[in-house]
């Protein structure tokens, strides 16, 4: 068993190495922390792309963990592998929140994880893209 942490901002370093990208590339999920208002944590799954060093999902912008993120940016991204779920990572960072007038990056995740296009959205359904960028990397391996 292995875990290793990592501060990515204390380094010039690449942040992901190739075994993490390829944990990210993969069909995986990612189970998404965020702080309610209350200060309890709030959790959702979600499928997510890699971009650089950073790692996108996409989500409804009246949702619970977009309201979260727009007041308190802190979440907490988990992954595991679903080929080896004793391999995981959890990366901690802030939130930038963008608009997805394109509503493209449901396309993308869902031919990345279906291979087909997602079904038709409401025109007047608000989507958003949220970036997470890495504070901290903790690994896990068995």
């Amino acid at each position: 068993m292995t875990t290793s942490t990592s501060d990515p901002t204390s380094s010039g370093d690449p942040l992901f190495d190739d075994s993490l990208r390829s944990l990210l590339d993969g069909k995986n999920f990612a189970g998404v922390a965020t702080l309610g208002p209350d200060g309890a944590p709030q959790n959702s799954v979600v499928w997510f792309k890699r971009e650089g060093d950073t790692v996108l999902f996409s989500s409804v912008d009246t949702r619970q963990k977009v309201r979260n993120l727009r007041r308190d940016p802190r979440v907490s991204l988990s992954v595991y592998d679903l080929a080896n779920p004793y391999t995981s990572v959890e990366i901690r960072g802030t939130a930038e929140i963008v608009p997805d007038e394109a509503k493209r990056l449901p396309f993308e995740l869902s031919r990345k994880y279906l291979g087909i296009d997602p079904p038709a959205e409401k025109d007047d359904e608000t989507r958003v893209i949220v970036r997470v960028v890495p504070r901290k990397i903790v690994r896990f391996s068995a």
